[in-house]
């Protein structure tokens, strides 16, 4: 049984703008080959999670530089040129979240992202003024996939799973959230997104 949807929940970070280490990295490297090696070599993705989830880039910058000294100086860029590893926004994207918000829906965000980082780019991006609240990983200390951070997400938007509609890149997020009784679409391109809206009968969006 599909319950009527009240509340929809967008990820950020390649769903509404793209966000790719290697963009930053090229800088240093010749190729996404060898950048791939490097980020593999240092658990890039694992020591970057942390940051999702509180950690400040400060500390975390020195103990990856303290188990990987000859790299200390890529280590520190990541944190110095962050922003380059944002792409433009995915302007379709933006489009659909302008529809929405026309039509009267109740929008809201849930981002895994370093709270100091999201402060210097909420500005930057108007469609985040679209949503009715903002749930940024780093502020709550846990992350998706992890279900605290989706139970905090329905105490704070007051809402029960079987209510909202849950977007988002991530296979292990759309899962969890399934799986807690969310309504999901595994974003994959706006396009894509665009018809599995219009397929569940989401008002405010057409072909």
């Amino acid at each position: 049984m599909t319950h009527q949807i009240n509340a929809i929940i967008f990820d950020l970070g390649n769903v509404l703008v793209g966000w790719d280490a290697f963009l930053l990295y090229k800088r240093f490297f010749p190729d996404r080959e060898t950048v791939d090696r490097f980020l593999e070599e240092i658990r890039f993705l694992e020591w970057n999670a942390k940051q999702d989830a509180g950690r400040p880039f400060k500390e975390g910058v020195a103990e990856l530089s303290n188990q990987f000294p000859h790299y200390s100086e890529l280590i520190q860029a990541y944190d110095t040129y962050w922003e380059e590893s944002l792409t433009e926004p995915y302007y379709e994207s933006i489009e659909i979240v302008h529809a929405l918000k026309d039509a009267g829906w109740r929008l809201y965000l849930l981002s895994n992202f370093s709270l100091e980082k999201f402060k210097l780019i909420e500005h930057k991006y108007p469609v985040l003024e679209c949503f009715d609240l903002k749930i940024i990983s780093g502020e709550q200390k846990t992350v998706k996939p992890e279900a605290e951070i989706f139970h905090i997400t329905l105490q704070k938007i007051g809402r029960k799973a079987e209510e909202c509609l849950f977007i988002d890149d991530s296979l292990p997020n759309i899962e969890t959230a399934g799986q807690l009784g969310f309504q999901t679409i595994h974003f994959q391109s706006p396009t894509q997104l665009r018809q599995d809206l219009i397929t569940l009968g989401i008002k405010g969006i057409t072909s």
